[in-house]
């Protein structure tokens, strides 16, 4: 299935009535978390919730345990609904979960079964898998990449009325992550304090995400990327005085995905993966770089992240020198 936002699936569901069951799965938790939100909230009535939902934890139950559930009569409500989070964790083992299969041959019609398979997927080989996919239906979503990520920011923040950069959209995502769970918090701090219909920039972004406009990871990258000496000393200062803000542990994994970035357009532009905003940077920073260059920038990143976890370091080089030798590494 395509990589269709939440709401998106929430409207189908609305749209094509009820069905017997339906899988939440795959690597981005958000997904999963908003759909399971919408069946917690919308299919029973608040006043018969206490009879007619359960919500169980894949833990603490097994399969017959499920299906025992869900083909109880409805109490109240017109319908029967429940909901397994963590549905990964129950057992797998000796074809446990045929007895949903034989469940799905003929399933209740008061029942609607929701199975929230996080972090992983359900094998599609499995009769499990065929079985719910043809008798309901399969929800999955992968993880974004960060020109998807970027989109995500744009639409959740006019989706809650304010208005976003690209510039400040892909900041907040280089520096943040592609994770959607992550980038939800971050807004909920600017949603509280900042009425709707403003346009959140740089100043928003500094003041309520604590992301610095001019030094922050972003800016580091670009000037590596551009090997600017003072901007990078500058930069690198900051950070060894404001250790919290922007720990190496954080830095280091964006740095080395810059750095493939780079790669990667060096021999074919076409594949790399980024915000629209960020192509013409990398177009003019892949001037500066030859493959080898940029190989030996792997290198210098990995022997940073071991020493950073004591790996040939005895902690005799604090973070901020480890990161001053590794930017001068990178740039000369």
């Amino acid at each position: 299935m395509a990589n269709i936002t939440s709401q998106q699936a929430i409207s189908e569901i609305k749209s094509n009535g009820w069905l017997p069951v339906y899988l939440l799965t795959g690597e981005e938790n958000y997904f999963i978390d908003e759909i399971c939100d919408f069946f917690e909230s919308d299919v029973i009535p608040e006043a018969f919730r206490d009879f007619d939902m359960q919500v169980v934890y894949g833990r603490d139950v097994s399969m017959y345990d499920v299906v025992n559930l869900v083909s109880q009569f409805p109490m109240m409500a017109p319908l029967k609904l429940v909901i397994v989070k963590e549905a990964q964790e129950i057992d797998t083992k000796n074809s446990a979960w045929d007895v949903l299969t034989q469940y799905l041959e003929h399933p209740s019609v008061q029942g609607i079964l929701v199975l929230c398979y996080r972090n992983k997927t359900l094998p599609k080989n499995t009769k499990a898998y065929k079985v719910i996919a043809s008798k309901g239906k399969v929800y999955e979503r992968k993880k974004l990449y960060e020109s998807e990520a970027v989109r995500w920011v744009g639409t959740y923040a006019k989706d809650h009325g304010y208005s976003i950069t690209e510039k400040c959209a892909t900041l907040i995502v280089q520096t943040v992550g592609t994770d959607l769970t992550m980038l939800a918090n971050e807004f909920s701090k600017v949603f509280t304090v900042l009425p709707a219909g403003s346009v959140i920039g740089d100043a928003v972004v500094e003041q309520y995400m604590g992301i610095s406009k001019e030094y922050n990871v972003f800016e580091l990258q670009s000037a590596i990327g551009n090997r600017d000496v003072v901007k990078c000393n500058k930069i690198v200062n900051y950070f060894a005085s404001n250790p919290k803000a922007e720990p190496l542990q954080k830095v280091l994994p964006l740095l080395y995905r810059y750095v493939v970035n780079i790669m990667v357009y060096l021999q074919d532009p076409s594949q790399l993966r980024c915000s629209p905003y960020a192509l013409p940077e990398y177009e003019r920073v892949s001037k500066n770089f030859t493959l080898n260059k940029l190989a030996k920038c792997i290198n210098y990143l990995a022997e940073a992240d071991l020493r950073c976890k004591g790996v040939g370091n005895a902690g005799t080089v604090s973070d901020s020198e480890l990161l001053k030798e590794l930017v001068f590494k990178m740039i000369h």
